[in-house]
């Protein structure tokens, strides 16, 4: 059985031919992540890709069709949810499973919380952040995934910088930045013992506008949260925080109404918007061509607890 390439992209066999003859930069960081991702059907018994209906994890999506193409996608999409996401990224994640009749595995963080006696965190800027590091080791035990890709990329931030694209984790979950496996000529070293497991990153090598020039070139539809919006938000030291109950306001906030749009859609908590009137895919990507922070710089503001924050939780099993 073949399969046209119209069928999996969207475009002519004739658009495609003109771009076997000149790839570009998107056709080679395409091929890069493609050929991860078969590296991982290929060496790993129970992979899963981690899916949060977010932009890159939309990304992965599109480049795992593209890899197994004609049939379906070999793993399960994972969701650790907090409870406390944004609407339109959950409602996002649902449809988008339905219509690729993926496994799609849900579980939360609430329930983790119960079964283990979990403190949450309380007061200004409390977060469930660091507690999905024990759903999402549950989650790994209880499937027996020995590889979990994901879509976190080298400029984010500091730590993801240190990330080999398969990044070893020890049977507690760990994460050792010293020691990491050397990935010379893209040859890609996923043995491990029962019970380790491999983080897998085949985007590390984009960068947020790569992935915005990606989705638009796959004409790919995203979460209306990424395009600007009126909405009532919490201004709290700056930020702009969506105005919602799971979020413990102080007599310093201010409830104000703004058009803004959300870089990243990761939990409402610690995830605060950006003023914009960027309402079209080309819009956005002439607003971050000329921006000189990174999405989680500008807007994650459980990066900004310590200079040290995420390699912190990823040294605990955080993704």
């Amino acid at each position: 059985m073949s399969i046209s390439v119209k069928e999996v992209s969207g475009i002519s066999e004739q658009e495609a031919d003109e771009r076997r003859k000149t790839p570009d930069y998107l056709d080679q960081l395409e091929a890069e992540a493609i050929y991860i991702m078969r590296e991982v059907a290929g060496q790993f018994e129970r992979p899963a890709l981690l899916f949060s209906g977010g932009k890159d994890s939309i990304t992965l999506v599109r480049l795992a069709q593209k890899a197994f193409a004609p049939g379906k996608i070999p793993f399960p999409l994972v969701h650790v949810d907090t409870g406390h996401n944004f609407i339109e990224a959950i409602n996002y994640r649902d449809e988008l499973a339905e219509s690729l009749g993926a496994k799609l595995v849900v579980r939360y963080v609430e329930d983790t919380i119960k079964a283990k006696g979990l403190k949450e965190q309380t007061g200004k800027n409390a977060s469930r952040n660091w507690l999905q590091t024990f759903t999402l080791l549950d989650t790994i035990e209880e499937f027996e995934f020995d590889a979990c890709i994901g879509g976190a990329r080298r400029d984010e931030e500091k730590a993801r910088a240190k990330e080999r694209i398969f990044s070893f984790r020890d049977e507690f979950g760990q994460w050792d930045p010293k020691r990491q496996r050397p990935e010379l000529w893209n040859l890609f070293n996923g043995r491990i013992s029962k019970g380790e497991n491999v983080r897998v990153f085949p985007i590390s090598n984009w960068t947020e506008l790569d992935v915005w020039a990606y989705l638009k070139r796959e004409k790919i539809a995203l979460p209306s949260i990424y395009f600007a919006h009126e909405r009532e938000l919490i201004l709290r030291d700056g930020h702009l925080l969506n105005n919602t109950p799971v979020i413990e306001k102080d007599e310093n906030d201010q409830i104000v109404t703004r058009t803004v749009r959300f870089r990243t859609v990761g939990d409402m908590t610690c995830t605060a918007a950006v003023e914009s009137n960027a309402a079209t895919l080309d819009e956005v990507i002439a607003e971050i061509t000329v921006s000189r922070i990174s999405e989680r710089g500008e807007t994650r503001i459980d990066d900004q607890q310590t200079e040290a924050a995420m390699e912190d939780r990823k040294k605990g099993g955080y993704f």
